[in-house]
């Protein structure tokens, strides 16, 4: 079992900054990748960003350039750095860790760039 916390949720201004944090813990030894998805209302989730143990990343096309994901493997945390955010950016941000056995999701927090 694993458990996924996440921490960050804001209101930014366009054009402004956010952190978030997911961490990580239960059986740490069996994920192999974190990612970061987002769900806007009336939208399909979305991937944002992932990362593997190995430390290769994938983006969604919407956030490249502007969002960065990273991992902390002494801390098991996985963060996501946004920057030039934008009011399509409002969505719930939710972690996302994979084993070879199943998947699990974090509850997710809301993030709100307004217009």
């Amino acid at each position: 079992q694993v458990q996924l916390v996440e921490s960050g949720r804001g209101l930014v201004q366009p054009g402004g900054s956010l952190r978030l944090s997911c961490t990580a813990s239960g059986s740490l030894g069996s994920i192999y990748q974190l990612a970061w998805y987002r769900q806007a209302p009336g939208k399909q989730r979305e991937l944002v960003a992932s990362i593997t143990t190995g430390g290769d990343t994938n983006y969604g096309d919407s956030v490249k350039g502007r969002f960065t994901i990273s991992r902390d493997g002494a801390e098991n945390t996985v963060y996501l750095q946004m920057n030039s955010l934008k009011p399509g950016d409002t969505a719930v941000y939710l972690c996302f860790g994979l084993t070879g056995l199943a998947a699990y999701w974090g509850q997710g927090t809301q993030v709100s760039v307004p217009s």
